[in-house]
């Protein structure tokens, strides 16, 4: 893939073109994306943004890869999910923790295509509490047997590899939990039920059931006890990822309100020449800037300090509460043409919702950010 930014767009305006768009409404009707994708998708590169040239990969940098996931945004989210979970998070997750013998096995597979990867963090009593998960791996002979129920797991059903994330002790410290390499064939892994989501539906979600299942101690990621710290770190990029991914659906939508609003007439004129109109998206392509602006902070502090909590918090709330209004916004200036399926704001309006929600809510963006504020003042 090339790593020339302006050569990214266009490489990915194009396959949007000719590989997505004109699929759309099956895909989100039918609640899932064709394998072909992401077999075509692991040919362009994209499938391995972030893993290094020597396994296969683009060996992308992170604002590089944001930019690939923005992009994606625009023209579809619900792709642009599945690319976010696979890379993220599975995939990133096994190079930042991996030993080179996993990273050898499983990277090249990952980045071609013909494996899709999940990461199996969230349950039903661990949501945003993630210390109260209640799958439990066992030590047994030669390894570890897992025992428990994940749910909302992005390429749940199509991934052939998922990181799981487990309790490997009793209680709620931070090293109860462990990460484990599990692919999907393994005995006593079984895809259970499958979302039928209001938005991103084409990015199959689904819950990942653990049953007696045996996972062998080389497929133990890093060391016994940091899958809390690891699963910390991880999110902190899947959060950047997601704020790119709110920026390119708010541009998106943006995008396609602004034309309606110049070629749509009423009382003899484009809408856009009445202030009612010409002033919200003022107003938006303003925030979309500052969004803009705020995640390239994000970034610039990922690449330079290796972490940037406050600020990734800053930036994945920001922007995804942006996508959110920039869909309403458009919604309203395409009016009832815009409720319609037919039109792909409506798309927008449905996909936007779920960035306030994954990878840790607005709420808990607000919770870091403050957290974060009050260990930087100085008290009286």
């Amino acid at each position: 893939m090339h790593n020339n930014s302006d050569m990214l767009q266009e490489i990915i305006q194009e396959f949007g073109r000719t590989k997505i768009t004109p699929y759309q409404k099956q895909w989100d009707e039918e609640q899932a994306l064709p394998h072909h994708l992401f077999k075509e998708l692991g040919e362009l590169g994209i499938m391995g943004s972030l893993v290094p040239k020597k396994y296969s990969g683009a060996g992308l940098t992170l604002p590089q890869y944001t930019k690939v996931i923005e992009e994606f945004a625009r023209v579809d989210a619900a792709v642009a999910l599945s690319l976010l979970a696979h890379n993220s998070l599975c995939t990133e997750h096994i190079c930042s923790y991996g030993s080179k013998v996993q990273q050898h096995v499983w990277l090249p597979r990952l980045v071609s295509g013909k494996w899709i990867g999940s990461w199996a963090l969230t349950e039903p009593e661990a949501g945003s509490d993630v210390r109260n998960l209640k799958t439990i791996a066992r030590k047994v002979d030669g390894g570890w047997v897992l025992n428990g129920k994940k749910h909302f797991i992005t390429n749940g059903q199509v991934s052939k590899l998922t990181v799981v994330i487990a309790k490997t002790k009793l209680g709620h410290s931070k090293d109860s939990m462990s990460a484990f390499i599990v692919e999907k064939n393994s005995l006593g892994v079984h895809v259970g039920h499958k979302d039928d989501k209001m938005g991103m539906r084409a990015a199959e979600t689904t819950e990942l059931i653990f049953e007696d299942c045996y996972v062998p101690t080389e497929n133990v990621l890093g060391q016994i006890g940091q899958g809390f710290q690891q699963a910390m770190n991880v999110l902190e990029g899947g959060r950047i990822a997601m704020a790119a991914l709110s920026l390119g659906i708010a541009k998106g939508a943006f995008e396609a309100a602004i034309k309606y609003a110049q070629k749509r007439c009423q009382f003899k004129k484009p809408i856009i020449s009445f202030q009612g109109v010409a002033f919200k998206l003022a107003e938006l392509a303003t925030k979309i800037e500052a969004a803009s602006a705020l995640n390239q902070s994000a970034l610039a502090s990922k690449m330079r300090d290796g972490a940037a909590q406050k600020l990734v918090a800053m930036a994945k709330l920001f922007s995804s509460e942006l996508a959110v209004e920039a869909t309403n916004i458009a919604m309203q200036i395409f009016g009832g043409y815009g409720y319609m399926k037919e039109m792909l704001v409506e798309k927008y309006y449905r996909d936007a919702k779920l960035c306030t929600i994954g990878e840790g809510t607005s709420e808990i963006q607000k919770s870091v950010i403050a957290k974060a504020l009050l260990a930087e003042t100085t008290w009286c």
